[in-house]
């Protein structure tokens, strides 16, 4: 019985705690039924050679069955681009074995930045992964042929953090803000922030490419930046550094939609692995859910991947991105219309329309087919 619960588990079925035939427990005990269904009309000597006959032929079926859908899983190798709440989708589905169980053995890898995730889609390092539509506008206008098939949040989750003498928008006038690389997130977040400030960005306010997180923290400390663009919860971790928050996209006027969280890949591999694509998401729709409705679980998760164990920081990202994760993860147009104009601006007389890069149809149709509503039920 113990070895047909682990193969019962193993596929995320619920375990066997008693024979299906004559109700044997799982201790060996007998329960209280009069005659085993199994040796129905035989003498009673022969209830437990019965019902070992029956667990003979269930645990081989198992075994055969258990075996073909090891064999079935398709491997496949994804990307993110952070270890925080914001690409948790990607990471929970690995570790609460969503991939698995939509039949995908999928080989996770850390690329930093949506900027160095979209250069590997396009070189086929892998298949699928996490990028921003801005990344995928400024990458398509540079020739490359990639799709946004999701987005699961769909809105910019960023602070500006300044150091503690900055306490007016004016104080900022001529000084640096720094971001980890051109077109990445950070650098749409920082131009967002500083327009609502009311000063313009570059002109106004410089902003330097300084690298990760850990490279903007050190050039805060020695002051050659005065902010940074962080996503929720980081500035808890920014002890010993004197610093307030001068704006948050929470604090904008008008809710500013951006496709941040968002599967992304070659148009190729969408147009000839449809299914693969329909599990990868069916997949990123379990992990959402998941991430949305367990915190503490997520919690855990999150400080492994992101090697923080500070209670206040991992309390602080996990509430806010779980409020901000979509339920069904169609990609906002509004939001990918706006990075387009942006990643115009910067490539006089290129044209590019939302339908050039975004494909979300796979989620209508688990959508319209009552997938997420099973899910969420």
């Amino acid at each position: 019985m113990i070895f047909l619960d682990r193969i019962w588990k193993r596929m995320g079925l619920r375990p066997i705690t008693k024979c299906p035939a004559c109700e044997w427990g799982d201790d060996g005990s007998k329960l209280p039924v009069p005659v085993c269904r199994a040796a129905a009309g035989r003498r009673a000597s022969l209830q437990t050679n019965g019902c070992e006959s029956v667990l003979r032929g269930l645990v081989l079926f198992l075994v055969l069955l258990y075996g073909s859908y090891a064999y079935a899983q398709e491997k496949i190798k994804l990307s993110y681009s952070s270890v925080d709440g914001s690409n948790a989708v990607w990471f929970v589905a690995k570790e609460r074995g969503f991939y698995q169980k939509h039949g995908l053995d999928a080989d996770m890898v850390f690329i930093l930045s949506t900027t160095t995730s979209v250069a590997s889609l396009v070189a086929g390092d892998v298949k699928a992964g996490n990028a921003s539509a801005g990344a995928v506008a400024s990458a398509t206008l540079a020739g490359a042929s990639l799709v946004i098939t999701g987005c699961f949040i769909n809105i910019l989750p960023y602070e500006l953090v300044v150091h503690e003498s900055i306490r007016s928008p004016e104080d900022l006038r001529e000084k640096s803000v720094g971001i980890s690389r051109v077109g990445a997130s950070s650098d749409v977040a920082a131009r967002v922030l500083i327009k609502g400030l009311g000063l313009e960005p570059v002109k106004e306010v410089a902003i330097l490419q300084v690298g990760g997180p850990a490279e903007r923290a050190a050039a805060f400390r020695t002051g050659r930046i005065v902010g940074f663009p962080s996503p929720p919860g980081v500035i808890k971790l920014a002890k010993g550094m004197p610093h307030r928050v001068l704006i948050s996209t929470a604090d904008l006027k008008k809710r500013f939609d951006f496709p941040y969280t968002c599967s992304v890949m070659t148009k190729s591999f969408f147009g000839t692995q449809k299914d693969t694509v329909r599990r990868l998401l069916m997949a990123l729709i379990e992990a959402a859910h998941f991430f949305k409705t367990r915190k503490e679980e997520s919690k855990k998760i999150l400080a492994k991947y992101s090697k923080q164990y500070d209670e206040a920081y991992l309390e602080a990202s996990y509430v806010e991105y779980a409020r901000i994760h979509d339920r069904v993860p169609l990609v906002t147009r509004e939001g990918t219309e706006a990075q387009i104009r942006e990643a115009l601006s910067r490539k006089p007389g290129a044209s590019l329309k939302v339908e050039d890069i975004v494909d979300d149809s796979v989620v209508v149709e688990l959508e319209k087919g009552g997938f997420i509503d099973r899910i969420y039920r």
